[in-house]
């Protein structure tokens, strides 16, 4: 397998910036095979001719892009699917990326508007705007969106805690962040972890360190679930 190519994110302004990490254009080297893995998030992706999303994904998985294809998208934040899905819930796109206009009345016109764009980066400033259009009417869960601030840390709060301080079930919330995520709050939790880890990974790091301050018990812990996450050990990431 060869994953080769060029992947850059740049912020998102205005008022979508509080649930959106980053606007992304990634461009396949020859030959390029990328490996996709689990972050909580889902993405509102251009690639080339048409939209698609990205569910949160439960799994590693290899996605073979021809040399130079180039793929743009606006991320959104766990537990922020809402804005790009709308009523249907997260758990209906997950391992899947089905096309724009089975979940938008208006994806042909928007896919339409990207193709105009003069480069990937204009076309993700019009994905961007257009989300920023849905929120008022699908605003993403403000409790999902709590819960996955709260489990991204080393020592998060049990559920059962979080249940408590929100003023919820433990079964309400567990659904609410299943339909806002994907997948339930344990899952999420270690995803995140996870997440953490891979940031933190480079030449030369110390793994026992990174296993410490991304919340994992010790080193062998933070291989196991780097391997169940990423399909690889630590030091692929």
């Amino acid at each position: 397998m060869r994953e080769c190519g060029t992947y850059t994110e740049r912020a998102v302004e205005g008022a979508l910036g509080a649930w959106s990490p980053c606007r992304w254009v990634h461009t396949a080297g020859e030959g390029a095979q990328v490996r996709v893995v689990p972050d909580g998030c889902v993405d509102l992706l251009w690639l080339g001719d048409r939209l698609e999303v990205a569910g949160p994904d439960a799994a590693p998985r290899l996605v073979d892009l021809a040399p130079g294809a180039t793929v743009a998208g606006v991320r959104l934040r766990p537990g922020a699917a809402r804005l790009l899905l709308g009523p249907v819930p997260a758990t209906a796109v997950r391992d899947a990326q089905p096309h724009l206009d089975r979940l938008w009345d208006n994806a042909a016109a928007l896919a339409d508007r990207a193709a105009a764009a003069p480069d990937a980066w204009a076309a993700t400033e019009i994905l961007a705007a257009a989300l920023e259009e849905r929120l008022v009417r699908h605003a993403p869960d403000p409790v999902a969106v709590a819960v996955a601030a709260a489990l991204d840390r080393p020592r998060p709060p049990s559920v059962t805690a979080l249940a408590r301080a929100l003023g919820y079930s433990e079964r309400h919330l567990r659904r609410r962040v299943r339909a806002a995520a994907g997948y339930g709050p344990k899952t999420l939790e270690q995803i995140l972890r996870f997440r953490r880890a891979a940031a933190a990974a480079g030449d030369g790091r110390n793994w026992t360190r990174v296993a410490a301050e991304a919340g994992y018990a010790d080193q062998a812990h933070l291989s196991r679930q780097v391997r169940r996450w990423s399909g690889g050990p630590p030091s692929a990431l």
